[in-house]
This record gives structure tokens, C-alpha cells and sequence, in this order.
């Protein structure tokens, strides 16, 4: 037997239950075990859609489909792989951070603070960051997921 090649294929959902039909395509499968599917993928910035990875074909995925609830259809397309791989590619924490940034710590003994971002390493995905409250600035290094991006003006002096 041959192997066979694995194709993407963009699962439309109800809208904000990506994740319900990710979960769901996870139970259909443990029950019909006939479907073969490599990977499922709900990234957030993609709503609307879960991307499924299977070799096996559209009419398989479209049975699948109908036995997910809050699944739609699946959409018919030449190349859903060059439209998609952007979500394939993981991104850095510290992308659309930049210096002047105002950030809240969301972890760590500094949680629930605001602080302006000073500087931004994206190799080591870590930022540096002084409090807005404090009466001497202290630079802090925090990495890039402990903090949630509050306003993006830049910091005037």
C-alpha cells in the first residue's frame, strides 16, 4: 500500500465555536475510527474556520463534517495551503510590541502593574519594561507573554 499525501482542508464553523469543532472532530474520530485525520488546527486569528490535515478525500472530510455539530461545510478551493501557511508559521510573543508601548503585567510579582515598554528583545522573546507607578525607574525584564498589550501610543517625555 501506497502512502498517501496529506492535504489541508478548511472546515467552515458557527462563528466563535472554532474550538467546539476542534474538540468535537476529536470525539467523532475516537467513535469512527474509519476517518484518518493528521492534525486540527483552530488558530484564533482565523475565525470562523478549523483547518483539518487527512490523506484521506473531500467526501470523507464531508462525512466527518456531518457529524460535528456547529461544523458548516467544507470548502472547496484549488490551494488551501498557500492561503494558509502563514498560520502554520509560529509567530514571536513579542510581535507588535515596540518601544513607548504601554503594557499590564499579567504574571509574576509585578502582576496588575502598567509599565511602558523600554526595550524589546526578539530573539529571546523577552521585553524591558518600567513601572508607571514607581518613584524610581527600574528597568524589569519580563518575558514576552507576561504582558498584555494596553495601549500603543508612544511614550512622551
Amino acid at each position: 500500500m501506497t502512502e498517501l499525501e496529506n492535504k489541508i482542508y478548511a472546515i467552515k464553523t458557527t462563528a466563535k465555536q472554532e474550538r467546539t469543532v476542534a474538540d468535537n472532530i476529536v470525539k467523532a474520530l475516537k467513535d469512527h475510527g474509519e476517518i484518518r485525520v493528521t492534525a486540527i488546527i483552530a488558530p484564533d486569528e482565523l475565525r470562523g474556520y478549523v483547518l483539518v490535515e487527512s490523506p484521506d478525500s473531500l467526501a470523507r472530510i464531508e462525512q466527518l463534517v456531518e457529524m460535528v455539530p456547529h461544523a458548516r461545510a467544507v470548502v472547496r478551493g484549488a490551494s488551501i495551503l498557500d492561503e494558509v501557511a502563514h498560520f502554520l508559521v509560529p509567530k514571536p510573543v513579542v510581535s507588535g510590541i515596540d518601544e513607548g508601548t504601554i503594557v499590564e503585567l499579567i504574571a509574576g510579582p509585578f502582576k496588575g502593574e502598567k509599565a511602558v515598554v523600554k526595550r524589546v528583545d526578539t530573539g529571546k522573546e523577552e521585553i524591558t519594561v518600567e513601572l508607571y507607578e514607581s518613584m524610581v525607574p527600574i528597568p524589569i525584564t519580563v518575558r514576552g507573554d507576561h504582558v498584555r498589550v494596553i495601549d500603543r501610543r508612544e511614550d512622551e517625555k
